[in-house]
């Protein structure tokens, strides 16, 4: 199963040759089409961000999705919380945002303290500005097949299969993770009747027994595992597609530390038929999804 795509340009060809799917040229076509809509309309979407605490990923990955936002015409402000906020004053916070006109969009950035209740929080948003697509009534409308929002991650390996073009009717795709937020919707996804659907979809875990098994007969394996390297190049077959949405930090001699996915890059990449990297892979594109999810709700509020 070759990812081959006729009309793209040599340097987009040359990354198909050497069997690496980068995000870099997917990016590039959603945020063209998003910024020119905006543009276009004169829109002003606004997405906030509750960042509760001083960590310093998530101020780093706030920064850089606020810097993202301003060049394409979106508002990303942030509500910065000490670390002591109770469960019923963050539900008021929200529920100011749910009622508030300028606020399209409402993202809980993680990790959280341990606290505070995540499921009650993700309930108390409304689900027109639920742009990470976590709340249950959105989650319900994506394993019945109904519009609403899409998991920014599930639709960012969704994209990136689209833009490659590689077939998944019929295909045999396993899935390592089983979470709310990866993995079990992105099955779901793959079930879907449509161009990025119709897949027979296997879904493995850190229980699974014989994992090896499952992933050598498949021809495309997702790893959303959340472990640095899990997945080895004995693991996959030489046609296999890779989706890697895993990024782990791992100690590094040089830089101090480095960021790695949950496959084995190098071997695999030298196996395979193609695979994502980490980063420049799922993650680039994720970012890229959930922009789009906030000019999704700005349109849908003001219908």
């Amino acid at each position: 199963m070759k990812a081959v795509v006729p009309w793209i340009s040599e340097e987009l060809r040359g990354n198909i040759m050497s069997r690496k799917l980068l995000a870099k040229p997917l990016i590039k076509q959603i945020y063209a089409d998003l910024k020119a809509e905006i543009e276009e309309n004169d829109w002003h979407p606004h997405l906030v961000i509750l960042l509760i605490g001083e960590d310093p990923a998530a101020k780093y990955y706030v920064e850089n999705l606020q810097k993202k936002g301003k060049k394409k015409g979106i508002t990303v402000s942030t509500k910065l919380f000490d670390i002591t906020i109770t469960q019923t004053e963050l539900l008021w916070e929200i529920e100011t945002l749910n009622e508030s006109t300028d606020v399209d969009g409402i993202m809980l950035q993680k990790p959280l303290p341990k606290h505070l209740d995540e499921s009650e929080i993700v309930m108390k948003i409304n689900p027109d500005k639920d742009v990470d697509g976590f709340h249950p009534l959105n989650m319900g409308n994506l394993v019945l097949g109904r519009d609403g929002f899409i998991p920014c991650t599930p639709n960012a390996v969704l994209k990136i299969l689209d833009f490659y073009e590689i077939e998944t009717s019929g295909k045999h795709i396993v899935v390592i993770g089983r979470s709310d937020i990866v993995g079990k919707p992105l099955a779901n996804l793959l079930l879907r009747k449509n161009s990025t659907g119709n897949a027979t979809v296997t879904i493995c875990h850190s229980r699974t027994k014989n994992l090896a098994e499952h992933t050598l007969q498949a021809d495309i394996v997702v790893a959303a595992i959340g472990k640095a390297e899990f997945v080895k190049a004995e693991m996959l077959n030489e046609s296999a597609v890779v989706i890697d949405v895993g990024v782990n930090q791992i100690p590094d001699p040089e830089k101090g530390y480095r960021y790695v996915g949950d496959v084995e890059f190098q071997a695999s990449f030298e196996k395979v038929d193609s695979i994502t990297p980490v980063p420049g892979g799922v993650g680039s594109v994720t970012t890229a999804m959930l922009l789009s999810n906030v000019l999704k709700a700005y349109k849908k509020l003001r219908k």
